[in-house]
């Protein structure tokens, strides 16, 4: 699976980054079903209260509100428009998922009121570059995930062919 961030998107969540410090912060994935197992983040939330700088708890009450406008933008169409997931970040660690972190979506999945198939898991830091680094992984039932391609989107609307680094030197997004 592959998941397309575009420039705006990527720009936002580097400077709310650089705002919380070594605070982790995070909020939800709002995107677009582009392709075949090709998905495109259309929005992010920014939850107001921050975490500490080994954990992040988002607040449900803060995700009603842009969930509801974001489906009266895309005209209620499900099926192309939807809630994708969870990101935040790891200002202190690498940007994967925590055993902890993985729970928390598992645990969101079983939610029937949820009535997600999957959920998309985006976490991200400032490299020392101070530029975005992160990984995003693909939930499903049943305890299962894999890591997605992480594809920043070019200029002209389409994927570069270069993933995101991840945070090791030498290898790219997975």
């Amino acid at each position: 699976m592959k998941i397309i961030l575009p420039l705006l998107i990527e720009q936002k969540l580097a400077a709310v980054l650089r705002q919380a410090g070594w605070q982790e912060i995070g909020g939800i994935l709002m995107g677009e079903h582009v392709a075949e197992g090709v998905y495109r983040i259309q929005d992010v939330t920014i939850q107001g209260q921050a975490g500490t700088f080994a954990s992040f708890v988002r607040l449900a009450r803060e995700i009603v509100g842009p969930l509801h406008r974001f489906f009266r933008k895309t005209h209620h169409d499900y099926t192309l428009f939807n809630y994708l997931g969870e990101w935040h970040s790891h200002p202190s660690f690498l940007p994967r998922p925590s055993s902890r972190d993985s729970e928390t979506i598992w645990e969101m999945l079983q939610d029937t009121e949820t009535g997600a198939n999957f959920a998309v898991l985006l976490v991200v830091r400032l490299s020392e570059a101070r530029q975005l680094e992160g990984t995003a992984t693909i939930y499903l039932h049943a305890h299962v995930s894999f890591a997605a391609e992480l594809l920043r989107e070019g200029a002209v609307g389409l994927p570069s062919q270069e993933g995101m680094a991840n945070g090791e030197p030498g290898q790219q997004g997975s």
